[in-house]
């Protein structure tokens, strides 16, 4: 069977006030009322059913995930017990669903993404598994086709393109993933054509990643076999403490990808955003004649220009005189006032409010 596998884990401090321990970016209903993980549940339902639709998430967080999400059973919010970064997410899921369908693939996406329209990125996947089907070995990833030399996502280097029965789109084999690169490098990628941005999205055989994570990753063998063999028995919960915490922390890309044959990536050509600063809100919600992004029901702004203004209370209104530049985000408890390009000492601040004694703001 085909199976969804949304990994909505993240804390988002690069949006606090608004995102918390216990409330992570992927709920906040920046979108029109809704939040990201709806946009992405959303994109995934007409190709899978619900039942199929699995959410791995912290387990601080799995309640509101399941409130967000009442169309999938309860049980496919899997709570993780610890933070083990993203080839530690996926062994788990992999592991769980080889128990129950040997052959069995996963369609990896992340819950923070803003992917528009829809329908490209539901044709990428229906070509991601037509491919899959053929060549049940392959590693499939989702390339995004750049706009701009950017300097802080990680780059795929394409090879050879082909095409392939009942795929719309090419399949390119994959020569390099390459990091984050430095200005003059990200222009020349940007240039040469033959470079995507790194989505973080994945297709594969259940089997087939569990077998690489377990060959790269030998600390993991023991781990992902006793949750494995607990699951769905009386001691799932208990076993799954004990011992994903034994898993060891790396990404998928290190672990697997970067080593990895058989890797291959669709270009999505789309309106593609990860939703991880308020920088960001600029792309997404349409400015004022002021150049203000505002995402408020309530807000009044005179004399100001260039600023960024956030709250989901839509009693609650923001004034503003004179101001240029700067970034307003309320909340109930807590809210931030700095200058826009001073949000990269968010995580300065954190730690500033919890030294404090500010532990019940994080």
């Amino acid at each position: 069977m085909d199976f969804a596998v949304i990994m909505a884990g993240g804390t988002g401090k690069r949006l606090w006030p608004l995102s918390r321990r216990k409330r992570p970016k992927q709920v906040l209903k920046l979108l029109d009322g809704q939040t990201l993980l709806r946009r992405c549940f959303d994109r995934l339902s007409p190709i899978f059913d619900n039942r199929n639709i699995i959410v791995l998430t912290n387990a601080g967080y799995a309640d509101i995930v399941r409130e967000n999400l009442p169309e999938i059973p309860i049980g496919n919010v899997i709570a993780e017990p610890a933070v083990r970064d993203t080839a530690g997410a996926i062994g788990l899921a992999a592991a769980i669903l080889t128990k129950f369908d040997a052959n069995a693939t996963m369609t990896v996406v992340t819950a923070d993404q803003l992917i528009e329209p829809d329908d490209a990125f539901q044709s990428v996947v229906k070509d991601s598994l037509a491919f899959l089907k053929a060549n049940p070995e392959a590693l499939i990833t989702y390339g995004i086709k750049p706009t701009y030399p950017a300097t802080q996502l990680g780059y795929i280097k394409l090879g050879t393109a082909r095409d392939v029965p009942g795929c719309d789109g090419q399949v390119y084999s994959v020569e390099a993933f390459k990091e984050k690169p430095a200005r003059d490098t990200a222009q020349e990628y940007f240039n040469s054509g033959q470079y995507c941005w790194n989505s973080g999205m994945f297709v594969w055989r259940a089997k087939t990643i569990l077998e690489k994570i377990c060959k790269n990753l030998p600390e993991a063998v023991e781990p992902l076999k006793k949750i494995k063999s607990a699951w769905d028995g009386p001691k799932q919960q208990e076993t799954l403490k004990e011992w994903f915490l034994k898993m060891p922390k790396i990404s998928i890309d290190y672990a697997v990808m970067e080593k990895a044959d058989d890797v291959y990536a669709i270009r999505l050509d789309c309106k593609w955003l990860d939703m991880g600063s308020f920088a960001a809100l600029a792309d997404i919600i349409s400015s004022d004649v002021d150049n203000n992004i505002v995402v408020a029901e309530k807000s009044e702004l005179l004399d100001s220009k260039n600023n960024i203004i956030v709250t989901e209370d839509k009693g609650h209104l923001i004034a503003m005189i004179g101001l240029d530049n700067i970034v307003v985000a309320h909340s109930p408890d807590a809210t931030l006032v700095c200058h826009a390009d001073q949000t990269n000492r968010l995580k300065e601040l954190l730690e500033l409010i919890e030294s404090h004694g500010g532990k019940k703001f994080l």
